[in-house]
């Protein structure tokens, strides 16, 4: 009810409660005069009774009227202007009035209406500041939208916007190119109706299984009309909540510069050939030649020089094997997932298959591997198989074994000139083996006969083992003197930031340890450069124990051709210039970098942050500290595969920074100053867990 009915309502009920207790006054009166013995006769013969009335009438009319007069004055002050008041504020809130309250309309209602005029005229500054702040957010959307249109239009690779049904939504101007070269172009039709399905729905399903908006899939897909073969790279949409993800396709025309790849490839390999022989038939000719035939310092010299150019071919022969294939777009797949792959392609057609898996990450394509295992399987005469990916140095070997006759060569060159895919013609197993600069080859061994294929390896695939304590003791200096005075004065969020990791060989630099790899990513105006990252791997010119390997997946042999710490460090020096380091517990990788500086020339001496302090900074010391419990408290997550590398530990790391950053600035510390002081309480912490 409205608040002028309420105190109508409520003065009514006093009036009538009022006249109530003056009748009840009036009845008690008449009660005593009967019990003195007076009857109703002589009362009223008396004038008592008419007394009796007329006090009760003036009574009644005299508290009605004061009713009255109250009631009134709190409507006019109290009741009216609130109804009013109420009415304006609605008509300024949902009516889009703009007009201040008037100020006698509230006067007599204490401190309400300056509050009322107050929130109205902070409504009317927020709806100005909000139109001023959406018009420029429309004017600057719409310009940015017209750039990358202009952009996206230009760029020199076809983009296509996919639902989750394969479904084209949006396309630039070489992606529409790319669409009419196969068929008429039009949105809404089936990505499927202008490329073969097969490594398109496989990189999908791998990226979906992930669950990682940011992975991205490479891979090679082909026209179904044309023949013309396309590299394109895959990355999920952010879905919305129970949708499945759409995706975005960026795609590339790469069948000319593949027939080029391997024109130079063919002229490569006979280059060698030629080379190679001669040089062979030389060696054997002066062997040959009877010895009277050359001076003996000729047949020397000669020698030398054959046996000279014999090596040169083998080792221009060698390094060429090794960079054989780093220019095709090949993708990041599990050895485990490889082999389920082709396990799920063969169990429709009769084919038994066992498997055993090292864990291992491959450079390869997995929709062209598995076809091509598949290819191979089905064509065998036996229906029982075991494939199995064993880690061979720095490489991976398929061994795909059976009991049972033995394979002739011109059988599996028959095959290998077979498409994998009936919808896919043109991509060949031979062309399968070429994408991937590898070979198939037969063996008989004394358990039976096996195909042989290696692979690149990328990486070993890393366990989640429980958090370690780091066994080092450092003096954490976290500023360094004058040199960094600007730094303590600077607002946090205008600094650069520089967040590093490192896997090593073990936990103890004062015993020998080397690191293995080290990455780093940059943070600028609070926001991590995806462009700007370092990552390299280390030769610690030293074994790496099993133990290590287990943790981080690098290998003796992955390091083998790796830089040197001292260069890898100046490298560091130079892509942190000027930035604050950022690491979770610092003193174990920074001892690292000290001791090196001596080597290098140069010292890192920037300032330093440790997000183990400014985590205990927001939860305190009795919680734990790790970075597994930290970006779980901030909602991060770190893929499995990146779990233990020092890019994918890095990356975490300046996530947990940005998040923990408006915290800070949250409790009051928006200084870099102001948190040097709040972390200095809990330096003892980290001397404590190393």
């Amino acid at each position: 009810m409205r608040v002028r009915l309420q105190l109508f309502l409520i003065f009514v009920g006093l009036a009538l409660a009022a006249l109530a207790a003056l009748l009840a006054g009036l009845w008690l009166g008449y009660h005593h005069l009967a019990q003195a013995g007076a009857t109703l006769a002589a009362v009223v013969r008396s004038g008592v009774m008419a007394g009796f009335v007329q006090a009760g009438v003036v009574s009644g009319f005299a508290l009605l009227g004061l009713m009255a007069g109250v009631w009134l004055l709190l409507d006019m002050r109290f009741a009216k202007p609130i109804d009013q008041l109420a009415g304006d504020l609605r008509a300024r809130v949902h009516g889009d009035v703009t007009a201040a309250l008037p100020a006698r309309q509230a006067l007599h209602l204490g401190d309400l209406g300056p509050a009322a005029r107050a929130a109205s005229d902070s409504l009317a500054q927020t709806r100005s500041a909000l139109a001023e702040a959406v018009a420029r957010e429309t004017a600057r959307l719409s310009g940015e939208n017209a750039r990358l249109g202009a952009l996206l239009a230009d760029v020199p690779a076809g983009v296509l916007l996919c639902s989750a049904d394969h479904r084209i939504v949006f396309y630039n101007g070489l992606g529409v190119g790319l669409l009419r070269a196969i068929g008429p172009a039009g949105l809404g039709r089936s990505l499927f109706d202008y490329l073969h399905a097969g490594p398109l729905q496989h990189a999908y399903g791998r990226l979906c299984a992930t669950g990682d908006v940011d992975a991205a899939s490479d891979l090679l897909c082909s026209t179904r009309a044309g023949a013309r073969v396309l590299a394109a790279r895959m990355r999920l949409l952010q879905p919305e909540a129970g949708a499945a993800a759409g995706y975005v396709l960026t795609l590339q025309d790469v069948t000319a510069d593949l027939n080029a790849a391997a024109r130079r490839e063919a002229l490569v390999v006979e280059m060698f050939d030629r080379f190679g022989r001669p040089a062979a038939n030389l060696a054997t000719l002066i062997e040959a030649l009877p010895k009277p035939a050359l001076p003996p310092d000729l047949r020397e010299a000669l020698q030398g020089e054959v046996a000279r150019l014999g090596q040169a071919v083998t080792e221009l022969s060698q390094r060429h094997d090794q960079s054989r294939g780093e220019d095709w777009p090949l993708m990041l797949t599990r050895a485990s997932d490889l082999l389920d792959g082709v396990a799920a392609q063969v169990a429709g057609s009769g084919v038994l298959l066992s498997q055993k898996a090292a864990p291992l990450l491959l450079h390869c394509n997995g929709f062209e591997v598995i076809g091509l295992l598949t290819l191979l399987a089905r064509n065998l005469p036996a229906r029982r198989f075991h494939l199995s990916l064993e880690e061979d140095g720095s490489d991976a070997l398929l061994r795909l074994s059976w009991q049972g006759e033995v394979l002739a060569l011109a059988d599996l060159e028959a095959w290998l000139a077979q498409p994998i895919d009936p919808a896919m013609p043109e991509i060949s197993g031979r062309a399968v083996l070429a994408a991937h600069a590898t070979d198939i080859w037969p063996e008989t061994t004394a358990e039976g006969e096996v195909l042989c294929l290696p692979l690149r390896v990328a990486r070993r695939e890393t366990a989640r083992p429980d958090p370690v304590l780091r066994d080092v003791v450092y003096d954490f200096d976290l500023l360094s003197g004058a040199r960094n005075a600007s730094v303590a004065e600077a607002r946090l969020d205008a600094l650069t930031y520089v967040v590093f990791d490192s896997e090593t060989t073990g936990l103890l630099p004062d015993q020998g340890d080397e690191v293995v790899q080290i990455a780093a990513v940059r943070i600028v105006n609070g926001r991590r450069l995806k462009t700007e990252v370092f990552d390299m791997l280390v030769n610690p010119q030293r074994k790496i124990p099993a133990a290590s390997t287990k943790v981080h997946g690098i290998t003796d042999a992955m390091v083998a051709d790796a830089p040197p710490m001292a260069e890898v460090a100046r490298r560091l020096h130079d892509f942190a210039a000027g930035a604050v380091l950022i690491a979770h517990n610092a003193p174990f990788d920074m001892q690292f970098l000290r001791r090196i500086e001596g080597q290098i020339g140069l010292r890192f001496d920037n300032p330093i942050l440790d997000t183990v302090l400014l985590s205990a900074v927001i939860w305190g010391q009795h919680e734990t500290h790790t970075l597994d419990a930290l970006t779980h408290r901030l909602g991060i997550t770190i893929p499995e595969e990146a779990r233990h590398t020092a890019l994918g530990d890095a990356i975490a790391t300046a996530d947990a920074f940005l998040k923990l950053l408006p915290m800070l600035q949250g409790r009051g510390l928006t200084r870099f100053d102001e948190v040097l002081t709040q972390v200095r309480q809990h330096g003892r912490l980290l001397k404590d867990l190393n």
